[in-house]
């Protein structure tokens, strides 16, 4: 809302008039000097009680620190601080002390006037204690940019400096309470946990931090209650124990921790932890509530007490100058402090939270001032007009030691000094178990066995659901994640529970697992190496094989003109030869690492060849029916073909059709490697990939070949033996078939290493199918039978078979 000069002054004398103005009739609240100090403490409270013990310690931690620079001669020397202290007992009655702040020549002026900045009263202000307050009165000193040094207000908004330029604070804000929080739930393993927090900044933005904090984390806050002096305790207790929850986070001033943790005792609430925080977490009123063990262990997070030197003596000299003091049945709220039931000693023994951020507040402001007035040669410049806006800048370049901490302050006017000490209520009193530090660096540790749990020493759980058994997935249910069944992960899959433990992760290709892993092993690599003994055997009997076919080619060669070796065949003999020897190329490539050439070799040679052969028996059948029948039936077809040479016609047309069809092949689907990982899951056999439709036509081309080999075999069953050489075709061809139908059974069945070795050994078994059946017995019969190897025993066979086909 923007409101024009004199509506703005008709606003402030209204208030002015309709309050009554706090009379400063006690020199506690103020001290005359050449720069002053606001200070706003809540000495007193009209919603809560007339006196407050702990503010007014923080109060005369104040006017401590200003009497300690003024008595130095280093940090202001010729140069006195003074102050001006403002009960800031509720937010009405606030407003006259800071319109008096923020005051010029004893009068209020809401706008700065076009001619330059004004110089009020203060130059700074330490105050105010808690966040709504603050939030309610800074902008008032942000329109003359009077910095507020603020030792009580945490909560986060404080640090968007576009909202707040001019506030910087002492005490660290609720992220780092919230992230103490997490750290000692993560480190106990309280997953389940519920959150009360006040209905004011304080409690709602941690209620928010908390919220982020913990969404990537393991915790859940199952419960969450804004907690204020209406509140029906004995629900929201209830809701606790039925959801089971052991762990209960009170983010609250310490009046609305004192409603909550009697409420407990009364309603016997007992076998909590409860986590404490620093507005409460050392409050004697509720740490000594009788029997206040019952409602279970209470761990709080306390900024460490540092001794302030000096307040003893400081606290025992007031005797003098402390009026009598009378409280009577109404509650005060003013600027007058006669306290008489109040000794040195309660003051001293006062709850010590925020003390140092009080100090420490006076401290960084005069420091401010030594650099402006250019103390450093032992003297200040006092004829330097110092602005607040000047004392602003100044401030948020604060870099001095105070006690041992090293005061600075981050882009956002946050201390970057500061931590927090861990403490367990035993006994009535707080004693220390832990500690968290943020800088230079977050530096977190507890003392768990030094706790007296509850459960007699036994650390309590907060859990939804226990965790799972190790391998085992949650499986949510209902809308917290804390709260799941356990599912186990199959095999080929795992779990990294730091990672997701909702989700069973499937293992790579190259690894495996078995059901309930929390990690995957890598898979053997497995392949039939040239060391293998299956393979050397293969091999061994490849070279045998490729050494007799050319001992057979010698020992034909030499008996060429000889009838056994031109009834079977003649120079067909040594194609045929040949050939199986080119084949027995392709075995070779069955062992060792697969690669891309291996898998075209392993079948270009034994298909190519063995086409050959395939065609020349099928010539060599034909060739036997028809000598013996066709001959004298179609003697046109016989001198055709004894003409145009058909053997070597039909032999050329097969090789070169297969030579089409592999190209065909080859072109559109190319051998390849394939990493073999179905059948064995710990296993990757290392395998070739072979695309039989792509095969389509050179096995059509066999099949037509065997075919035609077997016609004609058939054919020329009734021949004389010596010439019958379609029998002994005939039986290689049987066992050719018989040994590729038991190679695709066992290829059905059987996907490991092993098969190509089998692969290898079944085409070596089709090579000697016909080495040992066709050519074999004609060795036998010239080396052994040289009588049977005669023109006139083949005449005597001829002459027999046709005085039979005669008769």
């Amino acid at each position: 809302v923007h409101l024009d000069s004199n509506s703005a002054l008709f606003l402030m004398d209204y208030i002015l008039s309709s309050v009554s103005p706090c009379t400063v009739t006690d020199s506690e609240f103020s001290l005359a000097g050449d720069f002053l100090i606001g200070g706003l403490f809540d000495v007193h409270d009209v919603t809560e009680e007339p006196f407050i013990l702990s503010n007014y310690r923080k109060f005369q931690v104040m006017r401590l620190g200003v009497e300690q620079i003024n008595n130095s001669t280093q940090l202001l020397p010729g140069v006195t601080l003074g102050y001006e202290i403002f009960d800031h007992c509720s937010d009405i009655n606030a407003f006259p002390g800071i319109f008096d702040f923020i005051s010029v020549n004893e009068s209020v002026e809401p706008w700065p006037e076009p001619q330059g900045p004004k110089l009020p009263k203060v130059i700074s202000v330490v105050g105010t204690f808690s966040s709504t307050k603050t939030r309610t009165i800074a902008p008032l000193f942000t329109m003359d940019f009077i910095p507020m040094v603020n030792y009580g207000s945490s909560s986060s908004a404080f640090s968007e400096k576009v909202k707040y330029p001019t506030v910087l604070r002492t005490v660290l804000p609720n992220q780092r309470t919230v992230e103490a929080i997490v750290a000692i739930l993560l480190h106990f393993r309280w997953h389940w946990v519920a959150f009360l927090n006040s209905n004011e900044e304080y409690g709602t933005d941690g209620e928010n931090l908390f919220s982020k904090a913990i969404k990537n984390t393991k915790i859940c806050m199952a419960y969450n209650k804004v907690v204020d002096a209406v509140t029906n305790h004995s629900e929201v207790f209830r809701r606790i124990e039925n959801q089971k929850i052991n762990v209960i986070i009170v983010f609250t001033p310490e009046r609305i921790a004192t409603m909550i943790t009697r409420a407990a005792l009364y309603l016997k609430v007992n076998k909590k932890v409860w986590i404490a925080t620093d507005p409460w977490a050392l409050n004697r009123n509720i740490m000594e509530t009788p029997n206040i063990d019952a409602i279970g262990t209470v761990i709080g997070l306390v900024e460490p007490e540092l001794e302030i030197p000096g307040f003893s003596e400081f606290i025992s000299s007031l005797k003098a100058e402390r009026a009598q003091c009378e409280v009577g049945k109404e509650r005060v709220c003013n600027q007058v402090c006669a306290c008489n039931e109040v000794s040195a000693e309660d003051i001293i023994e006062a709850d010590p939270s925020y003390s140092f951020p009080v100090y420490a507040a006076v401290n960084i402001i005069a420091h401010a001032l030594h650099n402006l007035l250019q103390c450093e040669t032992g003297r200040c410049n006092t004829n330097v007009t110092i602005y607040p806006y000047m004392v602003l800048a100044e401030l948020q370049k604060s870099n001095f030691t105070l006690l041992n901490q090293s005061i600075q302050f981050n882009e956002n006017g946050d201390p970057k000094f500061g931590s927090y000490s861990i403490v367990f209520w035993n006994n009535k009193k707080a004693d220390e178990v832990g500690y968290y530090k943020f800088y230079p660096f977050a530096d977190f540790h507890i003392k768990s066995s030094e706790i007296q749990w509850y459960t007699n020493g036994q650390v309590p759980t907060s859990l939804c659901s226990p965790d799972c058994p190790a391998g085992h997935v949650r499986q949510q249910t209902g809308i917290h994640k804390c709260c799941f069944d356990c599912v186990i992960c199959p095999n080929g899959t795992y779990i990294n529970i730091t990672v997701d433990p909702y989700t069973c992760v499937s293992c790579s290709a190259t690894e495996w697992s078995t059901p309930a892993s929390t990690s995957c092993l890598p898979r053997l690599v497995e392949f039939v190496s040239f060391e293998d003994a299956a393979a050397i055997v293969i091999m061994v009997g490849t070279v045998i094989f490729v050494a007799l076919s050319l001992l057979t080619a010698v020992l034909f060669g030499l008996n060429y003109n000889t009838p056994v070796v031109r009834s079977a065949g003649g120079p067909m003999c040594f194609l045929i030869l040949g050939c199986l020897c080119l084949c027995s190329i392709s075995v070779f490539f069955y062992f060792g690492k697969p690669q891309q050439s291996y898998c075209i070799m392993r079948l270009l040679p034994f298909v190519l060849f063995y086409t050959v052969c395939l065609a020349c028996f099928v010539v060599r059948s034909f060739q036997i029916v028809s000598i013996f029948k066709i001959a004298a039936t179609y003697p046109s077809v016989q001198r055709w073909w004894m003409k145009y040479h058909g053997q070597w016609l039909v032999i050329a047309v097969a090789f070169i059709l297969q030579v089409l069809f592999l190209l065909i092949t080859y072109t559109t689907a190319l051998p390849k490697l394939y990493n073999e990982t179905v059948w064995y899951p710990d296993q990757i056999v290392l395998a070739c990939e072979t695309d039989l439709t792509a095969y389509g036509g050179s096995m059509a081309l066999f099949v037509v070949l065997c075919f035609l080999c077997f016609l004609f075999s058939y054919m020329a069953k009734e021949l004389p033996k010596n010439y019958n050489e379609a029998k002994a075709i005939t039986f290689c061809l049987l066992l050719l078939t018989l040994t590729w139908i038991i190679f695709a059974t066992i290829f059905i069945l059987y996907r490991g290493k092993h098969l190509q070795t089998l692969n290898a050994l079944a085409m070596l078994s089709s090579l000697y199918s016909f080495l040992l059946w066709y050519f074999l017995p004609k060795c036998c019969i010239i080396l052994f039978q040289p009588e049977k190897n005669t023109q006139q025993y083949f005449q005597g066979l001829i002459q027999s078979y046709t005085k039979t086909i005669s008769q």
